[in-house]
């Protein structure tokens, strides 16, 4: 067979690289060289001493050329795959503009705890759903413009008010028959309080009774009299009698009828009189409520012998009570009928109205008594109790405030609570005047920002409970 002259260069090439490979198959799998210390040097290692780790040339020693390079091409492929979506995940990032290092990977503290990074948006905020808003009687108001009050403070105390009290007296002596009204009853006016056993009621209803009948007879003869007098029958003597007689029994009548009412019956009582066929119930005597009110007082028992000169029923009406005041004499300029005053009494507070002031002060007080008038139709205030009471002298604008009940004191610094998505968010500021209501704030806080305005004691609590859990 003749060969051609490239088929030559071709079978050259093949044995000369046939060759090569065998020679470095060769050395690579040879023994080991021993260097002047005893070590082994490793095939193919550098004489630097650094040891080659197990590559392609140990494969070849193990397995051959050709098994060598068929597992150096298929345990790279995996390798490359890796690598090609790396490639083209960081391609990706940079051509879509954001840093995607935060959310690759989380920040940890140094306790080794991951924490997402919106978590420091959480920092002074108070999370409540608006039930639990509501359960907790928390109430709101715009922080707006408003008017501070400079005032004059002077003691009270709460009384009944004597424009609309009544104290009952027995008008006669008796015997307690029964007693209808108990100590803090609600009456109208002309309701039966109590009964009364009395001789006296009995003997002037008595004297009616015959004074009434005494003038029915007058009158009756009178009128035939007359009647016979005017038909020149009788005499004009006997007509003239008859009626001085109808005269007299008309003033018996009159007496009679004043003195019921002198005891307390009224009008239809009294007319009623005659009709009544069991005059055993002459004898009763019945106290009743000159005023509509409340029973603020009862000092009689059933069988208790009474008179004229004690009171037995205090009724009053609670809608509307007095304050006593005690005004300092260097403050008596500035009490004036008209006044506005603010009274509080624990976290109750109300306004009330001068209506009276005493020009002379007390000897033993050393002041002047101012009262003022205080509408109590909720029955908050009784009478006894201790108030501070407020004059308002003047009233200045103010750009921002808030009531003093919205701000709280955290870590020696004044914060208010602001509604925010999902509940309310602590917000220091800066506060200037102030009086007994409302407090002028002067920086934190924006107009028209709502704050909560009572009981922000519980979201006081609420934000200490949650910074103590995130400390642990």
């Amino acid at each position: 067979m003749k060969l051609t002259p490239k088929l030559a260069i071709v079978l050259a090439a093949v044995a000369l690289g046939a060759f090569v490979t065998y020679r470095e198959a060769s050395a690579l799998c040879g023994p080991q060289k021993v260097d002047a210390h005893g070590h082994g040097q490793e095939h193919g290692e550098p004489e630097t001493g650094a040891h080659a780790k197990e590559g392609f040339g140990t494969k070849v020693c193990e397995d051959g050329v050709l098994r060598a390079a068929w597992e150096t091409l298929t345990s790279a492929r995996p390798q490359m795959e890796a690598n090609a979506q790396k490639e083209a995940e960081a391609s990706h990032k940079e051509g879509d503009g954001h840093d995607h290092t935060k959310e690759d990977s989380g920040a940890k503290d140094e306790h080794g705890h991951g924490h997402d990074e919106k978590e420091g948006s959480s920092e002074g905020l108070v999370k409540l759903s608006l039930a639990q808003i509501k359960a907790a009687d928390i109430e709101m108001l715009p922080a707006a413009s408003g008017k501070l009050s400079k005032e004059i403070v002077a003691p009270g105390r709460i009384t009944m008010n004597a424009d609309a009290e009544a104290r009952v007296v027995p008008k006669l002596s008796g015997t307690v028959a029964s007693v209808e009204k108990q100590l803090g009853d609600t009456v109208a006016k002309g309701d039966l309080l109590a009964t009364i056993e009395s001789r006296e009621i009995a003997d002037a209803k008595a004297d009616f009774m015959a004074a009434s009948r005494g003038e029915e007879l007058a009158r009756t003869t009178f009128e035939r009299e007359e009647r016979l007098w005017k038909q020149k029958v009788t005499a004009e003597q006997e007509f003239l009698a008859a009626s001085n007689a109808h005269a007299e029994a008309k003033i018996k009548l009159d007496v009679a009828h004043q003195r019921l009412h002198a005891i307390g019956l009224s009008e239809g009582e009294i007319s009623g009189l005659p009709k009544i066929g069991d005059e055993s119930s002459f004898r009763i005597y019945e106290l009743r409520a000159p005023i509509a009110g409340q029973v603020a007082a009862r000092n009689l028992v059933l069988g208790q012998s009474v008179g004229t000169e004690k009171e037995v029923f205090v009724i009053a009406d609670p809608a509307k009570v007095w304050i006593e005041m005690a005004v300092a004499p260097n403050d008596l300029s500035f009490a004036q009928r008209g006044q506005e005053v603010r009274i509080q009494s624990g976290s109750r507070q109300a306004t009330a109205t001068i209506i009276a002031l005493s020009p002379v002060i007390d000897p033993e007080t050393r002041s002047a008594k101012a009262i003022a008038v205080l509408d109590n139709t909720t029955g908050l205030w009784k009478a006894g109790d201790y108030v501070d009471a407020r004059l308002i002298t003047s009233v200045q604008e103010v750009d921002i405030v808030v009531p003093r009940e919205a701000i709280q004191t955290i870590k020696g610094s004044k914060v208010v609570f602001v509604n925010e998505g999902g509940g309310f968010r602590m917000r220091p500021v800066s506060t200037g005047r102030e009086d007994s209501v409302n407090a002028e704030i002067l920086s934190g806080l924006e107009f028209g920002e709502t704050v909560a305005t009572k009981n922000t004691f519980t979201l006081k609590a609420e934000l200490g409970k949650a910074e103590a859990e995130h400390e642990h």
